[in-house]
């Protein structure tokens, strides 16, 4: 395949999805030369070292248009669209963000392109011997995504709020989506290993028990993992009521919804 036709097929690609698949000598010269040709004719842009956008026939270099879930899951070979963007990638979101989180197990530094921000999180560490369950790969925007499942996604953003804007953000971006599978759902959350986060799972199901078609068979084993003891639903230990059933004391705004109101 010529270095052009690549490009008409990958908008976002690493420079050893170029090598394998351009045919390219694999000379280090070679290649870097090529690609280096490439940027400099406004064919493609270098995002960072290694990763390339590919710039449609026409459009200027400045000025294109790069999609960030083809960008962030080429930042690192184990790169995982989650949380919040990973509901955006589908179009499950109360807000619109120009920040990117995506899950992997090396460090790496944030990086910003065009106007997006692209940070790493860690694996959770129960995760860890089974990453790619909830795991699953999308076609999106001319290219290949990975991207945890709506299931997985549920369960990350009730573990890790704060990474998903907070309650509300949350609470409203997971309230659009129409349909989950809820005994993965009830899978992922277990796998975790967190009582809490067990337990939010099991006062979100419930508060969504019609609208979701929750059944009870769905709520024990949840109910079974839930904290032994009283916990805060937040971790700022925001006042609540006592939820007795999942030992948890939710905030006053998440249990009545409040932000529903109108003032």
């Amino acid at each position: 395949m010529s270095a052009p036709d690549f490009f008409d097929q990958h908008p976002v690609f690493t420079r050893e999805e170029f090598l394998a698949g351009s045919g390219v000598h694999p000379g280090t010269r070679t290649v870097d030369n090529l690609l280096g040709h490439h940027v400099a004719r406004g064919r493609i842009v270098q995002v960072q070292r290694g990763l390339y956008a590919s710039v449609p026939r026409g459009i200027d270099p400045a000025t294109a248009v790069v999609d960030p879930y083809l960008l962030a899951t080429r930042l690192a070979p184990d790169a995982v669209v989650a949380l919040h963007a990973a509901l955006q990638l589908r179009g499950y979101t109360y807000s619109v963000w120009t920040r990117h989180h995506y899950r992997t197990r090396s460090r790496r530094l944030p990086l910003t392109f065009r106007g997006a921000t692209f940070v790493a999180v860690p694996v959770p560490r129960a995760l860890r011997d089974r990453e790619e369950q909830g795991v699953i790969e999308e076609r999106h925007g001319g290219g290949t995504v990975r991207v945890t499942t709506l299931e997985r996604t549920l369960v990350d953003l009730l573990h890790a709020p704060r990474l998903g804007g907070g309650w509300e953000e949350v609470w409203r971006s997971l309230e659009t989506v129409p349909f989950f599978d809820l005994d993965a759902v009830v899978a992922e959350a277990l796998a975790l290993d967190s009582a809490l986060t067990t337990a939010r799972v099991g006062f979100f199901l419930e508060q969504h028990r019609e609208s979701l078609m929750v059944e009870e068979r769905h709520l024990a084993p949840l109910r079974a993992h839930a904290p032994r003891q009283v916990r805060y639903f937040d971790a700022r230990r925001s006042p609540g009521t006592l939820v007795a059933g999942w030992n948890l004391i939710v905030p006053h705004d998440v249990r009545g919804r409040t932000w529903e109101e109108v003032p």
